[in-house]
């Protein structure tokens, strides 16, 4: 196995208390594989990501629990500067918003450059030359006259192309996307989305794919796992997911989503909001907003059960998994 989370915990201290950003995540990518993590906004989707990259804000974030396994290497065991030669070189990460990510006052070929001069200790010419090739790799047009531009010059899905570039630059064995197609037009998201999964087969990488959105990832991942309230909620391989979903939480996202074969139809939306991550309910922390709910609902912490009758390997954290799977 290319990664492996296990039991990871991580929490914010704050004013109004310690809020439990991850509670007890687990999951794995293996090389040539995509996970898609998907969840609402507070779910723990991008605090798992900087925790796994080691880029976690701290304080007021803080692991206070877990293992990060790279290669069967605990990654949270090593120290800063073995940490730092692992980053870029081995795993990489793709930041949603490529305008702030990019430094704006740094031509793009110097920024694409620096991985190789620091990492491989190339000349500057070397580096440059290195940009042109990842710029032309990423279908970037008129990568030679463009790679002395500036990141407002381009366009916004060719400046997410260029953090994608910058990700691939040394080749790492895994990339994680932390929301990759935010605020982009259709179009370009399913553009960037087919770039991401060719470059994967290319490399045979392994792919940790985190977002909100459902129909973004419906051709392109392997496996989800679905988070909520700092957990994981239900995991399954990705088609079987959408033909049966085994969680409410999971049925409600689905519901959401606009199809084309229910046109005229009105959406389904989830009732409520995701808890307060200091005050999170007792028992399931989706009982409030979930159609099922009972009692036990209320008082016990369902378990990531093991959804069994189906031939795939799925995982369910619900009491009432059957029903739900019955529909």
């Amino acid at each position: 196995m290319l990664l492996e989370v296990r039991d990871l915990h991580v929490e914010f201290r704050t004013r109004d208390g310690v809020a439990k950003a991850v509670d007890g995540v687990d999951c794995a990518v293996d090389a040539g594989e995509t996970l898609a993590v998907l969840g609402e906004s507070g779910s723990g989707k991008s605090v798992t990501a900087q925790a796994v990259m080691g880029i976690l804000d701290t304080p007021p974030g803080r692991i206070t629990g877990g293992e990060v396994l790279f290669r069967g290497r605990d990654l949270l065991k090593l120290k800063e500067e073995e940490r730092r030669r692992v980053r870029g070189a081995e795993m990489a990460m793709i930041f949603q918003d490529a305008l702030s990510s990019l430094n704006p006052v740094l031509p793009v070929g110097d920024q694409l450059g620096e991985m190789f001069v620091v990492h491989r200790g190339m000349s500057r010419k070397a580096a440059r030359a290195k940009a042109v090739e990842l710029m032309d790799r990423v279908r970037i047009p008129a990568a030679r006259e463009r790679v002395g531009q500036y990141p407002h010059q381009f366009s916004g899905g060719m400046r997410q192309r260029i953090m994608i570039a910058m990700a691939l630059a040394l080749e790492p064995a895994l990339i994680i996307a932390d929301e990759p197609t935010t605020a982009l037009d259709v179009t370009v998201q399913a553009q960037v989305m087919e770039l991401l999964a060719e470059l994967r087969r290319e490399y045979r990488m392994g792919l940790v794919l985190i977002t909100h959105d459902l129909g973004v990832v419906a051709d392109v991942a392997d496996r989800i796992a679905v988070m909520y309230a700092g957990r994981i909620v239900e995991t399954a391989p990705v088609h079987d997911l959408y033909k049966a979903p085994a969680h409410p939480y999971t049925r409600g996202l689905l519901d959401s989503v606009p199809r084309l074969d229910l046109k005229g139809r009105e959406l389904r939306a989830i009732k409520g909001l995701p808890p307060n991550l200091t005050a999170v309910p007792p028992g399931c922390a989706f009982h409030p907003r979930c159609p099922l709910a009972r009692d036990v609902c209320r008082t016990d912490v369902p378990p990531l059960y093991e959804v069994t009758g189906t031939d795939a390997a799925r995982g369910s954290a619900c009491h009432f998994w059957r029903e739900c799977l019955d529909g």
